[in-house]
């Protein structure tokens, strides 16, 4: 690519992960009911050895849910309620410091997580090993779903603060389906918007300059906190500038002066972490698309 691009994956790569998560997104979990209700228990056998509904929890890494919990806003609009979300998943609280990771690349598909508090980096190892971000997570999305169909997890997730995040045993999920309607809905919502978002990045990879990459950026953020009911004009940027840059395939120096461009428009006042969107149709102007990245 241009001068200040990392080398991505090849169009293949993508391809295939458009196929895969194009088909789970369109299964419907109910037409499967008589399938799922008859192998359900071979694979709860294969992934954990035992019925999930009855295995004990681990006591290493995660503390079980103590306390009822309320209503808990999705990324995706909707709304779930976890005290009925427990009366057939083993919801557990995993707590994680910065740097700690929920999963890496390899390990087991096991579980699905839903984030409750903080923020988490999706990343991937490119060709050359070096550490490719592919999406950021925060509170109320799904994480996970990247590996359904595969026997493994396909990719590593790593807090980018102190977070939390809800375990949800995927085979006792697929039961819970049959029973909750909106677990359904946010799965199927939940594998679509990925399909979105990973054509929405390479679009953008294809199409936008570095400014206009950066200004994109912002404004998905923007959008993100505003949904979650922060301001969308003033918020902190809990991910690293070098995370920045590789989620947009940028060098690190060119985001740093892409943001400072932008600051001497009046568009954003940057300091550090903390971002105040100033002139928000300007930002918008500037990244020329809607496009949505997360």
């Amino acid at each position: 690519m241009g001068n200040g691009l990392m080398r991505i994956k090849p169009a293949a790569w993508h391809t295939g992960r458009y196929t895969l998560l194009q088909t789970v997104a369109a299964a419907n979990f109910r037409g499967y009911t008589p399938r799922l209700e008859s192998t359900l228990q071979l694979t709860e056998a294969a992934f954990f050895g035992e019925n999930i509904m009855t295995a004990p929890v681990p006591a290493v890494g995660v503390a079980p849910t103590a306390k009822p919990y309320t209503i808990l806003a999705l990324a995706d609009g909707g709304q779930l309620d976890i005290e009925s979300l427990r009366q057939h998943v083993p919801v557990r609280r995993c707590k994680h410091l910065a740097g700690q990771g929920i999963y890496h690349a390899g390990q087991p598909f096991q579980a699905l997580y839903l984030v409750h508090a903080g923020s988490y980096k999706t990343c991937e190892l490119a060709d050359d090993g070096r550490e490719q971000v592919t999406g950021f997570r925060m509170r109320g999305d799904l994480i996970g779903v990247e590996s359904i169909g595969l026997k493994n997890y396909s990719c590593d997730v790593i807090a980018l603060e102190d977070s939390e995040a809800w375990e949800l045993p995927y085979p006792a999920v697929l039961r819970a389906c049959l029973q909750l309607p909106e677990l359904q809905t946010h799965i199927t919502t939940a594998l679509a918007a990925e399909v979105r978002s990973d054509r929405s990045w390479m679009l953008m990879l294809g199409t936008l300059a570095a400014e206009r990459r950066v200004a994109a950026f912002l404004l998905d953020v923007a959008a993100r906190y505003a949904h979650l009911g922060f301001s969308p004009k003033h918020f902190i940027l809990r991910m690293s500038r070098i995370d920045m840059a590789s989620f947009l395939a940028l060098k690190h120096e060119t985001v740093s002066r892409a943001l400072s461009r932008l600051h001497d428009l009046n568009y954003i006042a940057v300091q550090r972490r903390e971002v105040r969107v100033l002139n928000m149709d300007g930002l918008r102007a500037m990244a020329g698309t809607g496009v949505v990245l997360n």
